[in-house]
């Protein structure tokens, strides 16, 4: 008979693991499958799976543990996506762009897939669905970069990096009516019959928005002869760049599991 796991409580961490003998994926296709259900739309919880190296003890599995891959769908907030990070010389490396969420669809199951090559491709299925296929050293930044810019490059004193400049020859109308005009005394206004200057103070005749005011005035834009672009350094070969063709290959498989935050138990 199918049996599954779901959490429990509210704003709580869950974890739970298991073993199994330990293998490489060296020279081998890696396959990682499984099938989550979001109950109900959570706020905040997680339901992606771990596979790591074979652990001594599996009841101090938890956050800190090292693991080889991390799998599966994340949402707190408006920030959502399906998670695949890689760990590589001790970094946990997430891909570049977010793999889409896929469990928007309350109190359904989906089928999540991930296949790792020797040829160091990646491919990701939810719901038999490809949803990315590429390859791990590009999209993860696993490795360094091949280039860098030149630290002794430095932009020319005379370089232009403004696209639009100020127009020397458009000059504001003499007419204009700015800022400093834009509330004038109402010449229409009369000094009431009955004001006494003794008892109600020096009368000032109100103001009002003046008709004529044109709003704060701009020099007119135009495009820059003297632009050059937008500077950067040349690039040169960077001397800590070292390739890897194995940077799919893992030694020890030994372990899965779950650990996960969850705002809303019975949530996944």
């Amino acid at each position: 008979e199918d049996t599954g796991i779901q959490t429990a409580q509210d704003s709580r961490f869950f974890g739970i693991s298991a073993g199994f003998d330990s293998f490489s994926n060296k020279g081998k296709e890696l396959v990682v499958q499984y099938q989550a259900k979001y109950e109900k739309d959570v706020e905040c919880g997680g339901g992606y799976l771990k596979v790591g190296p074979k652990m001594d003890d599996l009841a101090a599995f938890g956050d800190p543990t090292p693991y080889n891959i991390m799998f599966g769908p994340d949402k707190c907030g408006y920030t959502k996506r399906t998670h695949l990070i890689f760990a590589y010389k001790g970094k946990n490396v997430l891909k570049k762009q977010d793999l889409p969420y896929k469990q928007e669809d309350e109190g359904t199951s989906h089928l999540y897939r991930l296949v790792l090559k020797p040829d160091n491709t990646v491919r990701v299925e939810i719901d038999e669905e490809q949803v990315y296929e590429g390859s791990l050293k590009e999209d993860w930044e696993v490795l360094k970069p091949k280039e860098i810019a030149d630290p002794d490059d430095k932009k020319p004193d005379d370089w232009v990096d403004d696209s639009m400049m100020d127009d020397p020859e458009d000059k504001k109308p003499a007419d204009w009516v700015d800022e400093e005009q834009k509330r004038i005394v109402d010449e229409s206004a009369k000094k009431p019959d009955d004001w006494d200057d003794e008892e109600d103070g020096e009368w000032e005749a109100p103001m009002i928005d003046n008709p004529a005011y044109k709003g704060e005035w701009y020099v007119k834009r135009i495009s820059n002869p003297a632009y050059k672009g937008f500077w950067e350094a040349k690039k040169i070969a960077n001397p800590e760049y070292e390739d890897d063709e194995e940077v799919y290959k893992f030694d020890d498989f030994g372990f899965i599991g779950f650990d996960l935050w969850q705002g809303e138990g019975g949530g996944v």
